[in-house]
């Protein structure tokens, strides 16, 4: 855009030509009636985008795989795009109906209490799609901060988390760097937070290389960690460290070391993000329970106007099936969904019933 001299609040006019075959004389007056039909853009437009963008293509061919059979030929993807287009105007009605079925006794406290949870569901989900449109980089995945670093010679991958009160190395980092020997067992004992792990015992001293810097650092060598070691608040404290994001750096004593790139890291943390449950999204996406990482299709706006499929409820992993009080239930299919997609739905948000019910209505 800086090549081309363009500022912001400066319009841009688009023309896309299908270059791979002469236009045709009756198209004009095809989009045209394609356009005024209902609203939607020209489905021959879609196409021609869908072709020249190997990116979007993929992304709808994996929200709709039928789109894949029939986006070669103008009137096969036409009609597969009207078909999607009348299941999406139906949906809306259904639920128009249904809203108007619960508003037909306005005395009806459950049928009242439906309806604002309903609401409350479009906001919900409005407010998603407001933050995957306008913020989306608060849905991507932030990768951990690590440093390379030397214990008595052996290179090790180190954790910086400020948020740990002391340096914590695991028993296998231990005995490969030669300090296991060092372990004070009078230090033992359990640590307790949101779970337990075994402290075996405590190296007082012990020469680290950070950079081109050797500092004496203390380790406590405990079980239970996923990360061979840890540099905690202790260590960062003592040495005066910096952690500089601006720069991507560590700061310790004017010397900077640059953090680890995302292909750099340990894989058992990124492991432990793919295990989180997640939910469904707008546009076929799926977002993480924990981390809230949009997974799946990318949320860019340049996303062709193909309607997506109506998301389904995650299925939980197999296993023994749950079972859900049939109050619960009920409440569900009351709202007009089957009982197999209430009993997933709850599955899937762990028996509760308004995320459930929010699961549902994002479809």
């Amino acid at each position: 855009m800086e090549q081309l001299s363009i500022g912001d609040g400066e319009m841009l006019a688009l023309h896309v030509r299908d270059t791979s075959r002469p236009a045709a004389a009756p198209q004009p007056a095809r989009q045209a009636n394609t356009q005024a039909r209902g609203g939607y853009p020209d489905p021959e437009t879609i196409r021609l985008q869908l072709l020249g963008n190997p990116e979007m293509r993929a992304q709808a061919v994996s929200q709709r795989p039928e789109l894949a059979r029939v986006i070669e030929n103008p009137e096969l993807f036409a009609q597969a795009l009207q078909r999607m287009q009348d299941q999406e105007r139906d949906e809306q009605n259904r639920r128009r109906q249904h809203i108007a079925d619960l508003n037909a006794d306005p005395f009806d406290i459950d049928a009242q209490m439906r309806i604002a949870e309903m609401i409350r569901e479009e906001r919900v989900q409005e407010n998603l799609q407001n933050a995957i449109e306008h913020n989306p980089e608060v849905f991507g995945r932030v990768h951990m901060l690590y440093i390379d670093v030397e214990v008595n010679d052996h290179k090790v991958k180190a954790f910086v988390d400020s948020g740990a009160q002391a340096t914590i190395m695991s028993p296998a980092c231990a005995e490969a760097c030669g300090i296991m020997r060092l372990v004070d067992k009078r230090f033992a004992g359990i640590a307790r937070g949101v779970g337990t792990a075994a402290i075996l015992g405590r190296v007082h001293s012990a020469q680290i290389k950070i950079g081109s810097m050797f500092l004496p650092c203390s380790f406590t060598v405990m079980e239970g960690k996923d990360v061979d070691l840890l540099l905690g608040l202790d260590m960062l404290k003592r040495h005066q460290a910096c952690i500089d994001l601006s720069r991507d750096k560590l700061v310790i004593q004017g010397v900077e070391v640059s953090f680890l790139g995302e292909a750099d890291i340990p894989k058992n943390m990124e492991e432990e993000r793919a295990e989180e449950p997640k939910v469904a999204g707008p546009g076929g996406t799926t977002i993480g329970g924990r981390s809230g990482v949009v997974s799946g299709p990318s949320t860019s706006s340049a996303t062709p106007s193909v309607t997506p499929a109506p998301a389904a409820a995650a299925r939980p992993p197999a296993q023994a099936p749950p079972t859900f009080p049939q109050e619960s239930v009920d409440q569900l299919v009351a709202l007009g969904f089957s009982r197999e997609e209430a009993v997933n739905a709850l599955a899937a948000c762990g028996g509760n019933v308004e995320y459930a019910a929010g699961l549902l209505f994002q479809g």
